[in-house]
C-alpha cells in the first residue's frame, strides 16, 4: 500500500499516514494521534453508506457500544466521529500483525490442540461481548488479528477487509510502536457490521449480508440473532482451522446458503484424523442446525475446548498460542509426541476399565499421527479381537435369553391353559364354575392335537377326533462354507470401507468370518480431493481352506504440487523434505504425499553477486492442492 500523495489529509485531529486497506465499508488508514502520541487505525466509510441516515445513526451506537468493551482480545475503539461532521470515521487500536485468515492460508490446518486454543480465546472474547449486550454476527478468520512480536518484519492489520501491508522503513520509530507487542495475542474487530450493513436495507435487495459460509441459519432466514449465532460463526471458524476447509462451502453464495440451511455436513475427524472424535464433537455441537441444540453460550464452548486441551496436558489456551507462533516448526514437533503420549495413557486407561470404544478412539487418534507405529498397530488389533470376542459373548447371552424367554412363555401357556369343557345348556354362572374344575389333560401325542376342523361345536361332540399326521421335517440344509479372514487396509488413515453395501467395524486389521464367494468392499476416502481414485467396489473372493485368508486393500493420497514462480538467476530454491535438488528457474514439483499434511522449511538462496542472505520460508503441503512459494 503506498502512502498517501501530495499532502496528507486530516480526520479530526489525526494526521493519516498510508492507506493500509479497502473493503465494502470502509477505507482504513494507518494515523497518528498527535495529542497522545500514538499510532491508531482509523477507518473511513464510504460515502454511499455514510449518505444513509439509519447507517449514520445505526453507525455512532454500535461504536459507543463497542467503546465500552475492554477485554484483551477485543480490538479497542479510541474515538467516533460526530453526527455533525461530513465524514463518517471510527478510530481503534493499530494491531501490528497479521490476519487469521492470512495464517490459515500459509498454515492450515492448525494442529488441533492450536485450533482449540484459538477457539477458547475467542470464545471468551465474544463472551464478554454478549455479557455486555453486544453480538458481532460475523465471525470469520478476516475479523480475526493476530499480533506479533515487535521483532523482524513488522506487518499492519488494522482491519480483516484487507491484507496486511508491511509498514515502511522507519529510522526513527516512534516508542509508542514498541508497547504492548504479544506474539500470538488474538483480537476480535469489525463487531456489528453486519448489522450496519443491514440498515441499508440490503436484504430487500437480495445482497447476501456478512459471509454466506460463516452466517448461522437464523440470520440466513431473516430471524432472531442472539448469542448462539456466534457460537456457530466460531463453530465454522474452528472447523476451517482443524480442517483447512469450510464446512458448507459451493461454487457461489447461492449455493453456500442452501448448505448451510439444509445443515448437512463433514464431521472434522473424517476429514481430518488427527482431530480425534471428542474435538469433532465440540465442532459438530457448535454447528447445529437449532440454536437450542448448540452451546447455550461461548462460555460453554470455552470450557468444553479448554477441557479438551487440559486433558491432554497443554497449558492455558494463550500460551500455546504464543508458542505455537513464535516457532511453528518446534512446536508442531512438540506437539505431536505429547499428544501421541497422552493417547497412548488414555487408551490404556480406557481399556483397564473395559471402554473398548474410549480405547480405540484414542489410539486410532495415535495411528492417525503414527501410521507406520507397529506398536500401536498391535493394540488396535488386540483391541478389535477383545471386541469381537465381547460381541460374540453378548450374541451368545442375548440367544440365551431368548430362549430362556419363549421357554418361559411356553411354560405360562401349558399351566394356564386347559381345554375347555363342553357347556351347552348350562347357565352361565355354571359354565364359569365347570370351568374352574381343576383336572389333567389327557395325555395325547403332537400328531393328536392336530385335530381337523369340525363344522361345528355339536358336530365335534358326536364323533371322534380326526387325525391328521404331520410329515416328517425337512433334513436341514447344508451350512454354507466359511473362512476366516483377515481385512488389511493401508494408506490414508480416516477412509471407512464398507461391505457389501454395509459399513463394518474395521480398526486397521480386521478379523472376520465371511461365506465362500465374492464379496464387494467399498473405500469411502475421507474427502474428495484428498486422495487417488479408489477401486468402486473392489472385489475379493473368498476361498475354501484352513487357516486365514488375507484381503488387503490400500488407497493412496494424491501428489501435491509445489509451484516456484520466479527464481532470480544465480539462485535456487531447495526443499530438501519434499524434493531432491534444488530449483534454479522457475517450475513446479511434484510432491508424493504419505499424510493428510507434511511441512518443511524450504531455503531461498539468492544469487551470490547479491549479497543478501537465504531466505527461509516453512511450507505446509496437503494431498491434491497446490502451493505457490513466491520469492521474497
Amino acid at each position: 500500500m503506498s502512502a498517501l500523495a501530495g499532502e496528507r489529509p486530516r480526520v479530526g485531529k489525526y494526521e493519516l499516514l498510508e492507506e493500509v486497506g479497502h473493503g465494502g465499508m470502509a477505507t482504513v488508514y494507518r494515523a497518528y494521534d498527535e495529542r497522545l502520541d500514538r499510532e491508531v487505525a482509523i477507518k473511513v466509510i464510504h460515502r454511499h453508506l455514510r449518505e444513509n441516515r439509519e447507517v449514520a445513526a445505526r453507525f455512532s451506537s454500535e461504536a459507543r457500544a463497542v467503546a465500552k468493551l475492554e477485554h484483551p482480545n477485543i480490538v479497542k475503539v479510541y474515538d467516533v466521529s460526530s453526527e455533525e461532521e461530513v465524514e463518517r470515521w471510527l478510530v481503534v487500536e493499530l494491531v501490528r500483525g497479521t490476519t487469521l485468515r492470512r495464517l490459515l492460508q500459509e498454515r492450515a490446518p492448525l494442529p488441533p490442540e492450536v485450533a482449540a486454543a484459538v477457539g477458547t480465546v475467542l470464545a471468551g472474547a465474544l463472551q464478554h461481548a454478549h455479557d455486555a449486550g453486544v453480538v458481532h454476527r460475523d465471525v470469520k478468520p478476516e475479523n480475526v488479528l493476530v499480533e506479533l512480536s515487535s521483532g523482524g518484519a513488522r506487518r499492519v492489520a488494522s482491519t480483516p477487509r484487507a491484507s496486511a501491508a508491511p509498514l515502511r522503513a522507519d529510522p526513527t520509530p516512534r516508542p509508542t510502536e514498541q508497547r504492548g507487542a504479544c506474539a500470538g495475542r488474538l483480537l476480535l474487530t469489525d463487531f456489528g457490521i453486519a448489522k450496519l450493513l443491514d440498515a441499508q436495507g440490503v436484504t430487500s435487495t437480495g445482497q447476501v449480508l456478512g459471509s454466506p459460509a460463516h452466517m448461522a441459519p437464523e440470520q440466513i432466514e431473516g430471524g432472531d440473532v442472539g448469542p448462539t449465532a456466534d457460537v456457530f460463526g466460531l463453530g465454522v471458524l474452528l472447523y476451517e482451522c482443524l480442517t483447512g476447509k469450510l464446512p458448507f462451502d459451493g461454487k457461489n453464495p447461492a449455493q453456500v446458503l442452501r448448505r448451510v440451511l439444509d445443515g448437512e455436513f463433514t464431521p472434522p475427524a473424517r476429514l481430518e484424523p488427527r482431530v480425534g472424535e471428542p474435538l469433532s464433537a465440540i465442532v459438530c455441537k457448535a454447528l447445529a442446525h437449532q440454536p437450542e441444540a448448540r452451546f447455550a453460550s461461548c462460555r460453554e464452548l470455552a470450557a468444553a475446548l479448554q477441557a479438551e486441551l487440559t486433558g491432554l496436558g497443554f497449558g492455558p489456551a494463550s500460551e500455546e498460542l504464543s508458542a505455537f507462533i513464535a516457532d511453528e516448526a518446534s512446536y508442531r514437533s512438540r506437539h505431536e509426541a505429547q499428544v501421541v503420549e497422552h493417547l497412548l495413557a488414555l487408551g490404556t486407561q480406557a481399556q483397564a476399565r473395559g471402554d473398548a470404544l474410549g480405547a480405540a478412539g484414542a489410539w486410532n487418534r495415535a495411528l492417525a499421527y503414527r501410521p507406520d507405529d507397529a506398536e500401536l498397530l498391535a493394540r488396535v488389533s488386540g483391541l478389535a479381537r477383545q471386541q469381537r470376542t465381547g460381541e460374540r459373548l453378548r450374541r451368545a447371552g442375548v440367544l440365551l435369553g431368548v430362549a430362556a424367554v419363549v421357554g418361559g412363555l411356553s411354560f405360562l401357556a401349558m399351566r394356564w391353559w386347559r381345554p375347555v369343557s363342553p357347556t351347552i345348556g348350562l347357565e352361565p354362572s355354571e359354565a364359569r364354575l365347570e370351568r374352574s374344575v381343576d383336572f389333567k389333560p389327557p395325555q395325547v401325542t403332537r400328531e393328536e392335537l392336530l385335530l381337523a376342523p369340525s363344522p361345528s361345536m355339536g358336530a365335534a361332540l358326536d364323533r371322534k377326533p380326526t387325525l391328521t399326521r404331520l410329515p416328517p421335517p425337512p433334513a436341514p440344509s447344508a451350512r454354507p462354507s466359511t473362512r476366516r479372514v483377515r481385512v488389511v487396509f493401508s494408506g490414508v488413515q480416516g477412509a471407512r470401507l464398507r461391505l457389501n453395501g454395509q459399513d463394518f467395524n474395521w480398526f486397521g486389521n480386521a478379523e472376520l468370518s465371511l461365506p465362500v464367494g465374492t464379496h464387494r468392499f467399498t473405500i469411502v476416502p475421507p474427502s474428495e480431493d484428498c486422495c487417488q481414485p479408489a477401486e468402486d467396489p473392489a472385489v475379493r473372493v473368498v476361498t475354501a481352506g484352513e487357516g486365514t485368508q488375507t484381503l488387503s486393500f490400500r488407497l493412496a493420497f494424491r501428489d501435491a504440487v509445489l509451484v516456484v514462480p520466479s527464481v532470480p538467476e544465480g539462485g535456487q530454491v531447495s526443499c530438501v523434505g519434499f524434493f531432491r535438488g534444488a530449483m534454479t528457474q522457475p517450475g513446479s514439483q511434484r510432491v508424493v504425499m504419505n499424510s493428510a499434511s507434511s511441512t518443511d522449511t524450504c531455503v531461498l538462496t539468492p544469487p551470490a553477486s547479491s549479497g543478501s542472505p537465504s531466505a527461509r520460508k516453512q511450507v505446509t503441503l496437503r494431498p491434491g492442492q497446490t502451493f505457490v512459494l513466491t520469492w521474497p
